[in-house]
């Protein structure tokens, strides 16, 4: 479903990804796990198309993002649903209309349908009957479940998740992590998340990829990378002080 070949970024003198190289089976849970500030966002923003890399390749359904204009893009980003580290959602609009934003904006499908659609996402997300609140009426947890919503509305290929556990308490945090497993299994997405939360990352993923100095050092099962011999990623899943990452 991905594959990234050598991909470079820097921004200005910091160069974040060397010649990083992944590949993203179609249907699993892919999670990315590293330190903050290493480059798992950038990755993830390139993956979209939001970043564009000095140099390599992002490839999906065979197809080379790296290389397509802005109609290209945005007709690629219709596979993808995002959800962004603080949920990210409009402050003006209201829930239902934040769900339903990219099938209104981006598709001719009529506003019956989208609001189907709409009705349809937040009962999946176990958000029922609260299309007309704004989001300033919403917890925490139900901003993450709303934003949830909008990123499966128009039933996506892919799914990438940016800290999605960020920002909540444990017991919240178990809830959407539940909910991501659930919804991965039902509509039978490829899914790409980025998190240093190691409880969340061994919930969710069928295969977890350490990053780590621009590059992916190590990818496995949950219980591979659980049984690791490389001392960086047993530093970083044990969150000891001491060891080859600097602190």
């Amino acid at each position: 479903m991905i594959e990234i070949i050598n991909l470079c970024k820097s921004f200005e003198e910091h160069q974040v990804l060397k010649n990083l190289n992944l590949t993203i089976n179609k249907g699993e849970t892919s999670v990315i796990i590293g330190c903050s500030g290493c480059g798992k966002s950038v990755l993830l923003k390139s993956i979209i198309g939001l970043l564009k890399p000095d140099s390599g390749q992002v490839i999906i359904d065979e197809e080379d993002v790296t290389r397509l204009n802005e109609e290209g893009l945005n007709r690629l980003r219709l596979k993808f649903g995002m959800l962004f580290q603080g949920a990210a959602l409009f402050d003006s609009l209201s829930v239902g209309e934040n769900v339903g934003f990219i099938l209104r904006e981006h598709t001719d499908t009529d506003e019956a349908t989208i609001a189907k659609r709409v009705r349809e996402s937040l009962d999946l997300v176990g958000l029922e009957g609260i299309e007309d609140l704004m989001p300033s009426e919403l917890s925490g947890g139900m901003k993450k479940r709303a934003a949830l919503a909008r990123a499966i509305c128009a039933r996506p290929k892919i799914i990438l998740y940016d800290e999605p556990t960020t920002g909540v308490d444990p017991i919240r945090a178990d809830a959407i992590n539940t909910l991501i497993r659930r919804l991965h299994d039902k509509l039978e997405v490829t899914s790409v998340a980025v998190t240093h939360d190691m409880v969340s990352a061994y919930k969710i993923a069928d295969r977890i990829c350490m990053l780590y100095d621009g590059k992916i050092i190590e990818s496995g099962s949950v219980e591979e990378i659980k049984n690791s011999k490389h001392p960086v990623v047993q530093q970083f899943i044990s969150g000891a002080a001491q060891g080859p990452i600097e602190t």
